[in-house]
C-alpha cells in the first residue's frame, strides 16, 4: 500500500454559509464550497454536535444492552448508553461517564476508546466515539438521575458479548452505536484489548476537539 490507510483532515474553502433552519438538537446550513479544479458546489448538511457511546462490559464479559423508542425510525431499538456533546467544552470522556450515569445508574473505573466515526459524512457532521466501561458499580439511590421521555422505563438488560454480536449479525440490532462498539469489543477482545487506546485520545474529527 502507497499510502497509510487513514483519513486525513483536508477542508476546502467555504464561500458562503447560510442557516436553513434552527432545529432543537441540530441544525440545518447550506454552504458554497470550492473544490477547486472540481468546481464550486453549494452542500447542505445537518450541523451536529457530535455523540459519545458507552459499552459496558462487566466481569462475565455481558454487555450492557439499554431499549429506547426511537421516532424517527417508530421502532424501540436495542442500544448503548449514549447522549449528545450538547454541553459546550465539556470533555467527551465526562460526557461518556454522564451519560452511562444518568441512564442506567452506573459507574465505571476503567475506560478505553474503542471506534469513532461519523454517521452520515455525505450530509452530516455527526461525529462519534464509543467507549469501553469496565469496573462497573451502582450509583446510590440518592445520586440516580430523574429520567423522563424516551429514556423513562427503559429496559436495560446484561447480554453475553458473543449473543450481542450474533444479533447484529443477524441484522436484529440497528443503533449504529451499537452495531459498531459490539463488532469492535469483539474484534479487540480476540487480540487481548491491545487495540484500546486512552479514552482521552485527541479527536481531530470532531471540529470542535481539534
Amino acid at each position: 500500500m502507497s499510502e497509510e490507510l487513514q483519513d486525513i483532515l483536508a477542508p476546502r474553502p467555504v464561500l458562503a454559509h447560510d442557516l436553513i433552519h434552527h432545529g432543537k438538537i441540530w441544525d440545518l446550513v447550506q454552504e458554497k464550497v470550492d473544490l477547486g479544479e472540481g468546481g464550486q458546489v453549494t452542500r447542505e448538511l445537518m450541523d451536529h454536535p457530535g455523540a459519545v457511546t458507552v459499552l459496558a462490559l462487566d466481569d462475565s464479559d455481558r454487555v450492557l444492552m439499554i431499549r429506547q423508542y426511537r421516532h424517527p425510525v417508530s421502532m424501540e431499538l436495542w442500544e448503548l448508553p449514549a447522549g449528545l456533546l450538547d454541553v459546550p467544552g465539556e470533555n467527551p470522556v465526562v460526557a461518556a461517564q454522564r451519560e452511562l450515569l444518568e441512564e442506567t445508574d452506573l459507574r465505571a473505573s476503567e475506560w478505553g476508546l474503542l471506534a469513532e466515526w461519523f454517521n452520515s459524512p455525505g450530509g452530516s457532521n455527526e461525529a462519534l466515539r464509543c467507549y469501553l466501561a469496565r469496573g462497573i458499580s451502582e450509583v446510590p439511590e440518592g445520586e440516580r438521575y430523574q429520567r423522563g421521555e424516551e429514556e423513562l422505563n427503559m429496559l436495560t438488560v446484561w447480554v453475553p458479548l458473543d449473543e450481542a454480536r450474533d444479533a447484529v449479525l443477524a441484522g436484529k440490532i440497528h443503533n449504529p452505536g451499537a452495531v459498531i462498539g459490539i463488532l469492535a469489543a469483539v474484534a479487540s477482545k480476540q487480540v487481548g484489548w491491545s487495540t484500546l487506546r486512552p479514552a482521552d485520545s485527541p479527536w481531530p474529527a470532531h471540529r470542535h476537539y481539534r
